[in-house]
């Protein structure tokens, strides 16, 4: 570990959101993970939509129809200025989408309820069933009620009642690396500690970018965190944040079912960095507080 290796005096500010979490199973692994990665490789909850990740794959004996399976979360954001119910429909919507675009066309594929303490359940008879165009049926499959949908490659299965509850999302923190191989090899160790934690997420796995609430084109959405770019260091001069010597930062993003789990991703996964050559610090990405639900500071992480 680099003796000069600095974790900055700074928070992580993350959201309420809303999510559900699912088992996706398929006849064999590169289905299975064609269908998880499709369905969950947008993370697009910055411009309006949903984002989903994969916490854990699943052998034979844990999924409910006994074949390989794959631990999936998908999430939306809660919008404090309108009624939870809004929210939620909005999610639901998006939710189908990926549910019926990424996985209910992948052959011999099936999803199920792995909600923990749900705070509610979403039938979805109305936006996935009726792929059915009222062909469609219910079942007692595997100790659950489920929908089949009949396809030409028959048939899609999924459990009519998907739990969701609220959890919290967009956690962050930054690498502050040196070298290339330590943006690969400080990415690659985060993750896998990230993911022996049960229950979170990294919708965007290693992100080269990191954003800012202003921005001088509003329809565009999210843009440049433009003090944290390396490349602009010269040309902002004093109004570069960029430490010297860093050439790249990274960001890794963790959703959770619980602000403990988070924290706990967090700090797996910041420790992990910090064992890499190359890493020379760690920061976290904010909006002066005026935007998250909750502050994760990163030196409380560790006391």
């Amino acid at each position: 570990m680099n003796e000069k290796l600095f974790v900055e005096n700074t928070y992580a500010e993350a959201f309420q959101g809303v999510y559900c979490r699912v088992i996706v199973t398929a006849d064999d692994e590169e289905t299975l993970v064609r269908a998880a990665e499709d369905a969950t490789a947008t993370p697009a909850t910055v411009i309006g939509r949903i984002e989903g990740g994969v916490e854990k794959l699943l052998g034979e004996g844990q999924t409910p129809d006994g074949r390989k399976g794959a631990v999936l979360q998908f999430w939306g954001m809660i919008d404090p200025k309108k009624p939870f119910s809004e929210s939620l429909k909005r999610f639901e919507v998006e939710f189908s989408y990926r549910i019926r675009q990424d996985i209910l066309v992948k052959p011999f594929t099936a999803l199920f309820d792995a909600s923990l303490n749900p705070e509610g359940k979403l039938d979805m008879m109305e936006r996935v069933g009726y792929c059915g165009d009222g062909y469609e049926w219910t079942e007692e499959r595997y100790g659950r009620t489920v929908i089949v949908v009949p396809i030409m490659v028959p048939d899609f299965i999924i459990e009519r009642y998907l739990g969701y509850a609220r959890g919290v999302m967009g956690a962050n923190f930054w690498i502050m690396c040196e070298t290339k191989e330590a943006v690969k090899e400080a990415g690659r160790k985060s993750l896998e500690a990230i993911h022996e934690i049960e229950g979170v997420v990294t919708p965007f796995d290693v992100c080269s970018a990191g954003s800012k609430p202003e921005t001088r084109y509003p329809w565009i959405g999210p843009t440049t965190n433009h003090s944290y770019c390396p490349s602009l260091r010269k040309i902002l001069g004093g109004d570069s944040k960029v430490p010297e010597g860093v050439r790249y930062i990274p960001e890794i993003v963790i959703n959770g079912i619980s602000l403990e789990a988070v924290k706990q991703a967090m700090r797996a996964g910041i420790t992990a960095a910090m064992k890499v050559k190359g890493v020379v610090g760690i920061s976290a990405g904010n909006y002066g507080g005026k935007l998250g639900d909750f502050r994760i500071h990163l030196q409380e992480l560790f006391k």
